[in-house]
């Protein structure tokens, strides 16, 4: 199979405990167009209706739309009904990348003229506000990063390390959980280990982004598929000079194919958070969060 088309339902509906007054919110809910990916349908239901609404794009290139509410509301919903085409991509030989010092080469100062391609990659190098870089994230790396070994082999082993030392666990860690302490306890989620593997690539003198989207999940057999039982997904892309931009997902092991649907990319989740904001009013309040990744058909 060449090809997979979904259908996604991502509901997020505020309840505060008193009136918010005025509010801003920035939404990440539409899939950026791809080499190997096309948003086919994209409606975005917000309710109360808001004041201005902006489409555009983001620095990174992201669809981002703007909500700006002026009139007191005690609840907020905002739906995304998408449907998305997702194309195989081309097969990659991990071994005919080129030697990852000399990556890590091509992204240094030198006083040469940079591409397109490499300015855009020089802003992934660096620290981000949930991704910094320090000696135990390198030295964590190190063993998977051997003098001479081709990047994307190095990167590849790196996701498998992770993966195989690491558990999954949805209570160890939140948002702002510092990645020093993942790396003690070993257990996290998703973005956990998206962000961990990028602190330990840029550590290492190289440019990794992390991506937002969603992964098609099967239910166990004989059983039904849930609606809103599915939750976001994140991974890693590494650049390689050579070979461009590369996905490596260290949750599952796998190298991204037709089951993961890109949402959008930045330095780490902060840039690209589904939904985000700020508000006057509104007191305590916690988002219910539903997704839902349909195979085209079912």
């Amino acid at each position: 199979m060449n090809r997979a088309c979904y259908q996604i339902l991502h509901d997020t509906h505020y309840r505060y405990a008193s009136p918010v007054s005025l509010a801003q919110q920035l939404a990440h809910l539409w899939p950026r167009a791809c080499p190997w990916q096309r948003c086919l349908q994209h409606q975005l239901l917000v309710g109360p209706q808001p004041c201005q609404r902006q489409d555009g794009l983001d620095v990174f290139g992201n669809p981002l739309t703007r909500l700006v509410f002026e009139r007191p509301h005690s609840e907020l919903k905002v739906s995304a009904r998408l449907e998305v085409e997702v194309l195989a991509r081309p097969a990659l030989d991990l071994h005919a990348s080129p030697a990852w010092e000399q990556a890590c080469a091509a992204l240094r100062y030198s006083g040469q003229a940079l591409d397109a391609q490499q300015l855009d990659a020089m802003r992934f190098r660096f620290e981000s506000p949930y991704v910094h870089l320090k000696r135990q994230f390198a030295d964590y790396a190190a063993a998977c990063f051997p003098p001479g070994r081709p990047l994307l082999a190095a990167v590849d082993a790196l996701m498998e390390k992770i993966y195989r030392e690491f558990r999954f666990d949805a209570a160890a860690t939140q948002v702002a959980t510092p990645l020093l302490q993942v790396l003690e306890q070993r257990r996290g989620v998703c973005q956990d280990f998206a962000h961990l593997m990028l602190a330990c690539l840029r550590s290492m003198g190289l440019s990794a982004r992390y991506i937002s989207g969603y992964l098609l999940t099967q239910p166990p057999p004989g059983q039904p598929r849930l609606i809103g039982a599915d939750a976001s997904h994140a991974w890693v892309s590494v650049y390689c000079p050579e070979q461009g931009w590369v996905d490596f997902d260290p949750t599952n092991n796998i190298r991204p194919a037709l089951e993961h649907i890109t949402l959008a990319w930045g330095r780490d989740f902060a840039d690209v958070s589904p939904l985000r904001g700020v508000i006057l009013g509104g007191g305590s309040h916690d988002p219910e969060v539903q997704v839902t990744v349909l195979p085209q058909g079912e």
